[in-house]
């Protein structure tokens, strides 16, 4: 017995060791089983293996993401031939390679529903399939020769690393199609192609339908989509060279980015073509980009010649030295017959120009042809000098090309569109009659904006001289006025409400008023805080340092000289860590000014009622405020030398210093009770 126990432990940990490392590769004789799966080799980010999509009952071989915890498929292998019946039923059911590379999908009774063989010539001994860890199903030979790999025919979807386009090295044509259904991965009627003819470009179709064009590449992005110019994490590339291969694909620059392209056949909740990213801590695919998006985004929606931009009314225009072919069916919105020239072009005498159209995305590029060797000059030169160029552009934009390149289209421009601050420059060949009236229009408007500054320029010179001359005056007669009647009733220290006596001692400073001048610049508009019913409020910083709020009564003010009076002797004798401090006043002539310590944070309503600032505010910090309310009111109501009633209590009358500590500001409206007053009747309608 020890023996036999000594005999079975090695087969026990042998067994242990392969069911703690998930297998990468299938070769001959050992096929992937329906109840199996194989896990990427490195960081383990994709597994293949058998599925069924929801609400199907077909079983298909598929390549999905490890980690993300929403089961994507973005690749399937037998699409168009399924084994029948559910994954559950089908554990029977091998993907199998042979020695020569053929990979096979059989059902349990061995009926092979797909196959796929590499081209003659490409094997050399034999054969294994292998999930990488970039998601690519490869098969290769005993020499490490790539015979055949997934990434050559994607389905739906493009994840870094797989291309669309044309690889003529392989004779690989890569092409999106979208599922037929959710339910039905078989290719449906929606296409993404790469389109090699002319300056290449990415087209989507249904059915015979174009719905879609990338445009051109021109170094950087398709200028159709110009917002790539603002993706972070991402690079793109995009290879044309005609003898061998023409394609795009995109990278990420962290492995935590997950990201695929895919294609579907509605348009659900967006375009036919979207761009998805994996949110972790949400953990949902969020989608990052789409297309169609728009009405200009529709295979040349204003016809031949005619310009489409979104922010147009309506979208669509003709280009300059163009005007509608059929003006009725124009003035109807039916845009198909688009516009015809205004102008001949006399290409004989060499009088044309051009015109430019700036940010635009590349008309139907086609037919155009393409010249990456030669500069922008020399592309105008080869346009005037062929009678058919009807515009030209730059083919590549980017900055190590030194903008090199020409493009050059002839006959109508198909498709073309502008946007608000991406997209190209292209060049419009027009007549001259065309131009000299372009020239002529550019001339007038620019006589228009010239005598518009000089009024404007002349009228700004003038209102700071009439400012300068008021504010002079203003200072003077600030200076020079005489003490009103309440210095006396200030310094008297006595206080009447409504009939009401209350005598006591007021021990407050009282600033002259080119102190608090000299402390806010001259009552500058810079130092402005804010205005409410009492009048401008200014920020100022006293000579010794100390940030003060200077609040002034307005002449057209709501609140007068006994709302002044109330909050001086009112304020001045409260004391609370939730009250504003009164500083201090000045009254001098008609002005009267009350000087309060600075709130850093400005008052609750800043940040309440502004989406962005109120995300600023945490429940601890909301709590503090409350209850900082609270105990000002309670001071106020119960714990001072008087019993006060605010009557004009809030958001804008809660300040809030710089450790976002609330203070009850504003007793203009404030009344006194009696010590053993439990009601009392105001004379007037008062407060918010």
């Amino acid at each position: 017995m020890a023996s036999q126990r000594l005999c079975l432990l090695p087969l026990l940990l042998l067994m242990l060791s392969s069911a703690s490392h998930a297998r990468d590769i299938i070769s001959p004789g050992q096929p992937l089983r329906g109840n199996d799966t194989l896990v990427s080799a490195g960081g383990g980010s994709f597994v293949l293996g058998f599925f069924t999509p929801p609400g199907s009952n077909n079983t298909y071989v598929g390549v999905w993401y490890a980690r993300v915890s929403v089961r994507t498929v973005f690749w399937v292998a037998n699409r168009a031939d399924p084994v029948r019946g559910p994954v559950e039923d089908n554990a029977g059911a091998t993907l199998s390679v042979s020695a020569d590379g053929t990979l096979a999908v059989a059902d349990a009774n061995s009926t092979v529903v797909w196959s796929v063989s590499p081209a003659p010539g490409k094997v050399s001994g034999e054969c294994t399939a292998r999930i990488r860890d970039d998601g690519n199903l490869v098969v290769s030979d005993a020499g490490g020769r790539v015979a055949w790999q997934g990434f050559d025919h994607p389905t739906d979807t493009l994840i870094p690393g797989m291309r669309i386009g044309m690889d003529f090295a392989t004779g690989a044509n890569m092409t999106l199609t979208a599922w037929t259904s959710p339910s039905d991965p078989s290719p449906g009627p929606v296409v993404a192609a790469m389109d090699t003819s002319g300056d290449p470009e990415v087209f989507i179709w249904n059915g015979a339908e174009k719905v879609w064009r990338s445009g051109p590449w021109d170094g950087l992005q398709f200028t159709g989509v110009p917002d790539t110019a603002t993706y972070a994490g991402f690079s793109f590339s995009f290879v044309n060279t005609p003898s061998k291969e023409v394609s795009y694909s995109f990278q990420v620059a962290n492995s935590s980015l997950v990201s695929r392209l895919a294609l579907n056949s509605t348009g659900a909740a967006g375009g036919l073509l979207q761009r998805w990213t994996w949110v972790w801590a949400a953990g949902v695919w969020n989608m990052y980009w789409y297309a169609p998006k728009d009405q200009c985004d529709a295979v040349n929606p204003c016809g031949p010649n005619g310009l489409c931009d979104t922010n147009g009314f309506p979208v669509c225009a003709c280009l300059r030295g163009f005007a509608p072919r059929s003006p009725d069916a124009w003035a109807l919105r039916d845009n198909r017959a688009g516009c015809a020239r205004a102008t001949p072009l006399d290409c004989g005498n060499g009088t044309d120009g051009f015109s430019l159209v700036p940010h635009a995305k590349a008309p139907d590029a086609t037919a155009a042809t393409v010249d990456f060797g030669v500069s922008l000059a020399d592309c105008r030169r080869r346009c005037l000098g062929n009678c058919s160029c009807t515009a030209y552009a730059s083919a590549n934009l980017s900055a190590a090309s030194g903008h090199r390149g020409c493009v050059m289209w002839t006959g109508a421009l198909a498709d073309l569109r502008v946007y608000p601050n991406f997209g190209q420059d292209l060049y419009v060949r027009l007549a001259a009659a065309d131009l000299e009236t372009v020239s002529k229009s550019k001339k007038k408007v620019k006589v228009i904006i010239a005598v518009a500054v000089s009024v404007c320029v002349l009228a700004v010179i003038l209102a700071l001289i009439g400012f300068f001359c008021w504010r002079r005056k203003k200072t003077k007669a600030r200076l020079s006025g005489t003490p009103s009647k309440w210095s006396g009733v200030l310094h008297s220290r006595t206080l009447q409400s409504e009939g009401t006596s209350h005598g006591a001692d007021l021990d407050l400073p009282i600033y002259d008023l080119e102190t608090i001048a000299a402390a806010t610049e001259g009552f500058s508009t810079d130092n402005k805080l804010g205005e409410g019913g009492y009048g401008p409020v200014y920020k100022g910083k006293l000579e010794d340092g100390q940030e003060i709020a200077v609040k002034t009564l307005s002449q057209a003010s709501s609140q007068g000289p006994d709302e002044f009076k109330n909050e001086v002797m009112l304020i001045a004798k409260l004391q609370h860590r939730n009250l504003v401090r009164l500083i201090g006043c000045c009254i001098c002539g008609q002005e009267k000014i009350l000087i309060y310590e600075y709130m850093a944070n400005k008052s609750l309503d800043f940040f309440l009622f502004d989406k962005s600032r109120s995300m600023l505010l945490d429940w601890r910090t909301r709590y503090r405020i409350i209850e900082g309310i609270a105990r000002g009111l309670l001071y106020l109501h119960q714990d001072s030398r008087y019993r006060i009633v605010h009557r004009d209590l809030k958001t804008g009358n809660i300040l809030l210093d710089k450790d976002m500590t609330p203070k009850i500001s504003d007793f203009g409206m404030a009344r006194i009770f009696g010590g053993d007053d439990s009601e009392i009747n105001t004379l007037r309608v008062v407060g918010t």
